[in-house]
């Protein structure tokens, strides 16, 4: 595991450190949009037209028109029949599931992020395949008529597509609601990096309801977080103090997410080439984890970060999820 690196100023492809430049393969800026030029012009646009932040209630009775057209967009983006944003991806997923809490039964798979916890008690950590078994048990025996299920899309840590095979297996005799937080997938898998929703949505039975909840930080640079559902949800969380009390998205944000459709499609094009010329030149490949075009790469010789530190590249190493657990490394290609 290689040592912490402090630095002033925001990575790109490169990172300056004490004067010394180092190729910089960490961190979850997918698609390079912090440092992407005309993304950074859209915001100014953006800045220039609704200043720096809006520091009101989403109930006010001044309404920003930018929010409800994000949400418009985000729901036809995705194939969710609604949507609803605020200001990061924790609190989108604290507003679902505190909304939720004494509505049904959950069960947590391993590892969920804790923007989807409703307390400490439901981090579990452990193997998500040997999870799936006894959940699926643990569905069939339960006496509540309503189960919810929360797990990630997919496990950004290890690499893993976590694929779902499971869906089919569930029952059809119990009201079933799906949450997965897309947050490490959004704007990089599916169909134009729309995500999980749609991909998800076709394979599931009429009793069971799919949530998505992501953030917006990580491929697409927006700080901002969403949940995609059905609109009867989305309309509850309207109603919901969290959404009153809370200080929304920055619509400077949110309008230069509006404008740059293109840059982030291009931004794709090019990861998933960097992605292609990696691998092409990768000479032991079994020596990392990783799924088709996604960009991240599981390293299983933790030394292998102090080694590259030494030769001008940072990679990511750390102890996650406490200080005390083993180092997580990584390698990141943008």
């Amino acid at each position: 595991m290689a040592n912490k690196v402090y630095t002033d100023q925001l990575p790109g492809r490169t990172l300056v450190v004490d004067g010394e430049e180092f190729l910089f393969f960490s961190g979850t800026s997918y698609l390079g949009i912090p440092v992407n030029e005309a993304f950074r012009n859209c915001v100014l646009e953006g800045m220039a037209r609704y200043g720096t932040n809006y520091s009101s209630s989403r109930n006010s009775n001044l309404q920003l028109r930018v929010f409800g057209e994000v949400e418009e967009y985000l729901a036809r983006y995705t194939g969710a029949e609604a949507a609803f944003t605020m200001s990061s991806g924790y609190l989108a997923g604290q507003a679902l599931v505190q909304t939720l809490q004494g509505s049904g039964h959950f069960i947590y798979a391993p590892n969920t992020h804790p923007a989807l916890w409703r307390s400490t008690a439901d981090g579990v950590i452990g193997d998500y395949d040997a999870w799936v078994g006894p959940m699926l048990q643990q569905v069939n025996t339960a006496k509540e008529a309503h189960i919810i299920l929360v797990c990630n899309s997919l496990d950004p840590l290890k690499a893993r597509n976590h694929g779902f095979s499971w869906l089919s297996a569930l029952p059809t005799d119990k009201q079933i609601t799906l949450i997965v937080d897309d947050s490490h997938g959004f704007g990089v898998t599916g169909e134009d990096g729309s995500g999980m929703f749609a991909q998800l949505k076709v394979r599931l039975q009429p009793n069971v309801r799919l949530v998505v909840a992501s953030s917006m930080g990580k491929a697409l640079g927006i700080p901002a977080g969403v949940v995609l559902g059905d609109k009867a949800l989305i309309d509850r969380l309207r109603h919901s103090h969290y959404f009153a009390g809370a200080s929304p998205s920055i619509p400077a944000y949110l309008y230069a997410f509006l404008q740059c459709e293109p840059v982030f499609r291009g931004a794709r094009e090019k990861l998933f080439a960097n992605i292609a010329y990696f691998l092409d030149h990768l000479e032991r490949p079994e020596q990392f984890s990783y799924f088709e075009r996604y960009p991240v790469f599981g390293v299983r010789e933790h030394r292998l970060a102090a080694y590259l530190h030494e030769h001008g590249v940072i990679i990511s190493s750390f102890r996650y999820p406490t200080p005390a657990d083993d180092p997580i490394t990584r390698i990141i290609r943008g």
